[in-house]
């Protein structure tokens, strides 16, 4: 039996057939966008199932699938406008498809609608997700617990070095009436697309360790792709803003949807302008309390010297009196203290002079003149009064004083008192 051998194409060609008319209706499917690309117009997108595992989940299947330049011009724009995001890797899709299996390019799903009404539920439910988790987590309203600082002048800027936002935010606050003066840093940062988060956190860190410096933090883009705020609707972005030590300010350019970067952040403004607008603001509301506490200053001053001048004044009326009558008090409290002084004084006197009289007594009895003139004597060793007979050794030169004079004597016998040769002869037994 011959087998009939056909060409690449012609097999290629019979399996578009079969799948023509085995599949002839278009079919929705759910699935989630792995990759998204175009090239001259045309979409192509890499589809994927997961186990549902969460975001990391194993796939278990896998398409692709093409749109058309013809309908991906009319899909795009109206997907953004719903959704106020353009396709990206990670959005849930629900897409209108139709097989198709081309000899040259084998097989593909064709999309011929998108339900962006889906995938704005599936967002929905992701933002739900990610704000139940910043509340469990306590750090929802971290950000709007931060004080603005009064003189809040020194700015540190996350944008991109060529937004136009960022050129329009440094301008009006440069420029503004008021003459108030700001300093502004730029930390450069990704504003749109898969590198917010990454580059955005980055910025923040880099802030964080010159702290000091700045008084708060401006978050702006503008001049990009006004639909794409994905990045800033993730856990890990919104965490990082909550707890920042210094207030956030968001001004990302979206004038309808808020997202979850806006909603945790100390204050979100639409535009980098109007962020601009509220820092003037804000140091005008400073400004005008200031001067008002300098009036209610002046103004208390002024009414304090008014009535420190009719204080004055009714002094000034009594001053012919008081010279008169603080004088004759003067007077009178003199004459007390002079008689208290005196009475003090003569009884000091003569408690001193008693107390000197009795002092003279007491040294007249003490002079040796009169123990030498009652035929007592005093005998000397080395200038130094001998007052025991224990003091002297054989051989000893004393000096005996005398009434009328002074005798040298050698020591050439020593005889004890009864009383010390008793305490001798003690010791020795």
């Amino acid at each position: 039996m011959e087998h009939q051998v056909l060409t690449l194409f012609q097999l290629n060609a019979l399996v578009s057939d079969i799948l023509e008319q085995g599949m002839p209706y278009s079919y929705w499917v759910e699935a989630e966008l792995a990759e998204i690309h175009e090239s001259r117009g045309h979409a192509y997108l890499d589809l994927i199932q997961t186990d549902g595992n969460g975001t990391q989940g194993a796939p278990v299947a896998r398409a692709q699938a093409r749109c058309w330049r013809n309908v991906w011009l009319q899909l795009n724009p109206y997907f953004q406008r719903i959704t106020s995001q353009p396709l990206h890797a990670g959005m849930k899709l629900m897409l209108q498809v139709h097989p198709q299996f081309h000899p040259l390019y084998g097989f593909s799903w064709i999309v011929t609608d998108i339900n962006p009404e889906y995938t704005l539920g599936d967002m929905a439910r992701k933002r739900m997700a990610i704000i139940q988790q910043l509340k469990d987590e306590g750090v929802y309203d971290l950000q709007k617990e931060l004080p603005l600082p009064l003189f809040t002048q020194r700015i540190a800027i996350v944008s991109a070095a060529g937004a136009a936002g960022y050129g329009d935010f440094c301008r009006q606050l440069h420029d503004n009436t008021y003459g108030f003066a700001f300093t502004t840093e730029l930390f450069e940062a990704t504003m749109q697309g898969e590198q917010v988060e990454s580059t955005v956190i980055d910025a923040l860190n880099r802030i964080n360790l010159r702290i000091d410096e700045f008084d708060v933090v401006v978050i702006i883009r503008g001049g990009g792709a006004t639909a794409d705020l994905s990045g800033f609707d993730t856990l890990l972005l919104a965490e990082n803003v909550a707890n920042f030590p210094l207030p956030v300010i968001t001004g990302i350019g979206h004038d309808r949807d808020e997202s979850i970067l806006d909603m945790i952040a100390h204050t979100r403004v639409k535009t980098p302008t109007a962020a601009a607008a509220f820092l003037i603001d804000h140091l005008r509301e400073v400004d005008e309390r200031i001067d008002y506490a300098r009036q209610a200053i002046a103004a208390y001053i002024d009414n304090r010297m008014q009535r420190e001048k009719q204080r004055l004044a009714q002094l000034t009326q009594l001053i012919p009196l008081l010279p008169q009558q603080r004088l004759l008090r003067a007077r009178h409290h003199i004459d007390l203290c002079s008689q208290r002084i005196n009475a003090a004084l003569r009884q000091i006197i003569d408690s001193r002079q008693h107390r000197l009289s009795t002092i003279e007594v007491q040294l007249k009895g003490y002079d040796p003149t009169l123990l030498l003139r009652r035929g007592y004597s005093i005998t000397l060793k080395n200038g130094k009064a001998v007052t025991h007979v224990s003091q002297l050794d054989s051989g000893d030169t004393i000096e005996t004083r005398l009434l009328g004079g002074t005798a040298l004597s050698t020591v050439t016998h020593l005889t004890p008192d009864n009383e010390q040769k008793k305490r001798k002869k003690q010791t020795k037994s």
